[in-house]
């Protein structure tokens, strides 16, 4: 049976939570290769929002096995808690159906406090970063010395691992940064309680997959974060600090690369971006701010008011080259109705000199100008459409130049935030 990775293709928030949601149906595991509750998927079903953030969004479905694989970092805080709201609004959440991976590693409360503490020293140079303790984390796991969920089952290394690591986190907070230290006590017994409730769930969720694949099972890998949020790939150092491309799922959930079969990239029709760096096609007018009404644009996890763009092909290109797509599903096209003309930006302009990829310098990208394509709009409301035929000519027009000029066909087209808001092109599964 095909397996089925979901990936963002631009700086995410592109609807991957409702794609995953919508194709979990057909799946039997859905696995969470890479980031940290930095990223958050929407889900609206029934009319009820649902925000997940560590927990794969097909939890929504009963019956479903959900596992959080060994590229993501857990803050068993904010796992504990998806759970308990999860569990209250009626979902079934137990070790038979969620699985954490036991070497995944789990962000602790220095990890936090000296996320914070260095945000807070850039002054006017800040990353944007949600202050989670992610890259924090991932720093530890490079530098092998880090904590894993496995070390839940085992207090004595627990403790070792946690005096070690405030011995030096502390010595920065207080020395460097002039931040308030960190007792050992709360932390140590605080995890010790967390780790009552959490221990059930570790597993070996390689070995899950392995063995779901060997049964013939159909297995969905998601991602968190986009590609140009790729600490590789990425516009680097405004990125997060993990891999968000289709590779990833290989080192981040323990399956080796001929077990991925389809690579679904996920487009937003337009496109936006949280946090500071470069933004080519970035709108600082009335169009900009209408995009950012029509399409709720705040972030999920942040609240935070996302900066609203042209489509930009250019970076959907440099997607494609990196994570090898399959196809695409196009999201929020229903936040474009109302436009008299919309723009598709298919190169970059840099002193002079047309290129059609995104620079890696960031001063080179904020200057490059982009090149559009302006294509007629469309007023006729297209939120009930259910198949091709039912949009608007103009509509289609704009799907069909996005699929002439990236090479890569229609999957999926979303017309609004429902489930069944979808129209459906080609079954990645079959």
């Amino acid at each position: 049976m095909p397996n089925v990775v979901v990936i963002g293709t631009q700086w995410g928030d592109e609807g991957k939570g409702k794609v995953v949601d919508i194709l979990a149906s057909r799946a039997d595991l859905i696995v969470r290769f890479q980031g940290g509750n930095n990223a958050g998927h929407t889900l609206v079903v029934d009319g009820e929002q649902t925000i997940c953030h560590l927990i794969p969004s097909g939890i929504l479905h009963k019956d479903k096995k959900c596992l959080i694989g060994n590229g993501v970092v857990v803050d068993p805080q904010v796992l504990l808690e998806e759970i308990r709201t999860l569990t209250e609004k009626g979902f079934s959440i137990t070790s038979e159906r969620l699985f954490l991976s036991e070497k995944a590693h789990l962000i602790m409360p220095y990890h936090k406090a000296l996320d914070m503490a260095r945000e807070a020293a850039k002054g006017k140079g800040k990353l944007g970063t949600t202050g989670r303790g992610i890259g924090p984390c991932y720093e530890d796991k490079v530098g092998r010395r880090g904590i894993r969920a496995v070390d839940l089952l085992d207090p004595k290394a627990l403790e070792e691992k946690i005096r070690i690591n405030l011995e030096e986190k502390n010595f920065l907070l207080s020395r460097f940064f002039g931040a308030d230290i960190l007792e050992f006590q709360p932390i140590y017994d605080s995890y010790l309680l967390m780790a009552e409730k959490i221990v059930p769930f570790i597993s070996n969720v390689s070995l899950e997959i392995d063995e779901a694949i060997r049964k013939g099972e159909k297995v969905l890998f998601e991602g968190a974060q986009g590609t140009h949020l790729d600490i590789d790939h990425g516009t680097y150092p405004f990125v997060t600090s993990s891999n968000p491309v289709s590779g990833a799922v290989c080192a981040g959930a323990g399956v080796g690369p001929d077990k991925l079969h389809h690579i679904m990239g996920i487009v937003k029709a337009y496109t936006t971006r949280v946090g500071a760096g470069p933004f080519p096609t970035e709108l600082l007018d009335e169009t900009g701010d209408y995009l950012q009404e029509r399409g709720a644009e705040f972030g999920a996890t942040t609240g935070r008011r996302r900066r609203c763009g042209w489509l930009d092909l250019v970076m959907l290109k440099d997607s494609i080259l990196y994570n090898g797509l399959t196809s695409i599903c196009v999201t929020k096209l229903d936040v474009l109705t109302g436009l008299d003309r919309i723009r598709i930006c298919v190169a970059y302009n840099i002193n002079g000199k047309r290129i059609d990829h995104m620079p890696a310098d960031i001063r080179s990208l904020a200057q490059c100008e982009p090149v559009y394509e302006e294509l007629p709009g469309w007023n006729e409301d297209i939120s009930n459409a259910g198949d091709m035929d039912q949009l608007p000519g103009r509509t289609r027009d704009y799907l069909e130049r996005i699929e002439e000029i990236t090479g890569v066909p229609l999957s999926i087209v979303s017309v609004g935030p429902q489930r069944e808001q979808t129209i459906e092109l080609m079954d990645p599964f079959k």
